[in-house]
């Protein structure tokens, strides 16, 4: 049977690497097999893995384009331990979602802002324009932190 590993630790990020990498992409990446990753996302194990291993892993993961699992693992568990986060509007899972989607609105203007033929540089991005995309991403980047760290204070 699986083992049930929490959202905030190196074991599930992984675990996600291993669900986004073939067996070969693990070995070119990072010399070492499969089973040695096995042992690494096992809360029960000792078996922990090297900071160099997870960015080359993350950079792997990245090729794919895929979001790098373990870089997001080190950035929630950062982010779960601050202890000035604004707690009472983040365990509202509903304010938080609406927040969500007012972010992602912006995103999507942004973006078509950007596209747009009367734009600075027209249909192309400038400079000014790609910070603008960024920022809304990180916002967006951000809330979702927030979000999984709302629903893990849930347990």
């Amino acid at each position: 049977m699986a083992k049930i590993r929490k959202i905030s630790s190196i074991e599930n990020g992984v675990a996600e690497v291993i669900k986004i990498l073939s067996e070969d992409e693990i070995e070119e990446a990072i010399g070492k097999g499969v089973s040695f990753l096995r042992k690494c996302s096992d809360p029960d194990q000792p078996q922990q893995i090297d900071h160099n291993d997870s960015i080359k892993l993350d950079l792997a993961c990245i090729k794919k384009k895929k979001a790098p699992p373990l870089l997001n693992s080190h950035e929630y568990i950062m982010s779960s331990n601050f202890t000035n986060i604004d707690q009472h509007n983040d365990d509202d899972l509903d304010a938080v979602l609406v927040k969500f989607t007012i972010l992602h609105g912006k995103l999507v203007e942004v973006i078509k802002k950007a596209q747009d033929p009367k734009s600075d540089k027209g249909e192309e991005i400038s400079a000014i324009e790609k910070k603008e995309i960024f920022d809304s991403i990180k916002s967006i980047e951000n809330k979702i932190m927030k979000l999984k760290i709302s629903i893990d204070k849930k347990n």
